[in-house]
Parts: structure tokens; sequence; C-alpha cells
């Protein structure tokens, strides 16, 4: 599971992250509901938020994903309440650019943690789908 001699494929930190995904949760309404699988790594992601207006104010995932998919469903849990449609498709983009080298940094949600994916083209699906997913569940909501 490594690639070279001596580059783990999962580094603490992310088995960590990956197991503090919190299990799928009851919400008390559902407001919009997502289903995605990445067409690279079968990864799935199930979403259903709550929102109060036009904000996250509750969020459950069902997550059959790598560690690297668990760990980013793990940060997207806990920095989606309060956000809005917009920051969380800003969210996405910049992750987006990020894995793909074209910016610095991740843009925050904690995602920098999950900076030795960057090299692993093949995770890359994996870590963009819980915030894929949040977005279709929202705009979902929204129709």
């Amino acid at each position: 599971m490594a690639q070279g001699m001596n580059a783990p494929l999962y580094t603490v930190e992310i088995l960590r992250l990956a197991g503090s995904l919190p299990d799928p949760v009851r919400l008390e309404r559902v407001d919009g509901a997502a289903q995605l699988r990445s067409p690279t790594c079968g990864s799935t992601v199930n979403t259903e938020v709550q929102m109060e207006g036009e904000v996250v104010a509750g969020l459950s995932q069902q997550v059959r994903a790598c560690a690297f998919g668990q760990a980013a469903a793990a940060l997207v849990v806990r920095h989606a309440v309060g956000r809005t449609r917009d920051e969380v498709a800003e969210a996405l983009a910049g992750l987006t650019r990020w894995l793909e080298g074209g910016r610095d940094d991740p843009g925050g949600w904690g995602l920098e943690a999950l900076a030795p994916a960057r090299s692993r083209t093949s995770r890359h699906g994996a870590i963009v789908l819980p915030l894929r997913a949040l977005l279709a569940a929202i705009e979902d909501a929204r129709s």
C-alpha cells in the first residue's frame, strides 16, 4: 500500500480523521438529499440536509469510501453547519483546484489535512465526493 518505498498511503492524521466520521443521524426533517458515486473509485456518499433558510442546519452522511474519502466526509460534517450553498460551492471549487495543483491551499474547512492525497489522483474523486454530495443535497432542498 505504499507509493515508492517510503511514502505511506495513509498518514496517522488521515486515519484519525477517517475514524472520526460519525454514523448517519436522523435529522428533525430532511429538506434535501443526494446520493453520489465517484466513477473513478466507486466511492458513494448519501447526504441529507436540514436547512434553515439558506443555511445548513443539519447534515447526515452515509459514506462508503477509502480512508481519504472518509476523512474528507468527517471534515465536511465538522464544517458544514452554518454554511450557505455558495460557501459550499466555493469550498468544493477551492478543494478541486488545490488537488489539481492550481492553488497552494484548499481554502479552509480543515481540508489541508488531506495534503498526502494530492499526488494520488486516483483518490481525488473520493475526496471531493462529500462536498459534491452536500452541494447537490442543498440544491435539492432549494428546488
